[in-house]
């Protein structure tokens, strides 16, 4: 017996479906924010003064303790590069607004980071 076209095109969605949930954690969500929050802050602390990679690090020690693979891991690494080119694009020098969003990015990093250990910390 042959599936029809479009009951095995379905079947082959739902089989890519379920296998991207299997490689997701219920956090996720949370991780890809702060992710996106590291990139923008690794741009714009080093756009202010800050010379270095920290936050860079910060990323890659995510990256370590997680051990994300294939496509979760790449969702991972592009919310920090999403993070970091959304404001390379726009802030081409250090400025009111840039201290403003490092002092944002400071607190919703360090909000995100306590919910993600509260919640799903075990």
């Amino acid at each position: 017996m042959r599936f029809p076209r479009a009951a095995l095109s379905g079947l082959i969605l739902l089989t890519a479906a379920q296998a991207a949930l299997a490689q997701s954690a219920p956090y996720d969500d949370k991780m890809l924010r702060l992710s996106e929050v590291l990139g923008s802050l690794h741009y714009l602390r080093n756009l202010c003064g800050e010379k270095g990679n920290d936050w860079r690090r910060q990323m890659e020690a995510v990256l370590e303790a997680e051990s994300p693979e294939g496509e979760r891991r790449k969702r991972y690494v592009a919310a920090f590069n999403r993070g970091y080119r959304s404001y390379a694009a726009i802030h081409t020098t250090c400025t009111d607004a840039s201290m403003a969003a490092i002092e944002s990015y400071m607190k919703e990093g360090e909000a995100l980071s306590r919910e993600i250990v509260v919640r799903f910390g075990g």
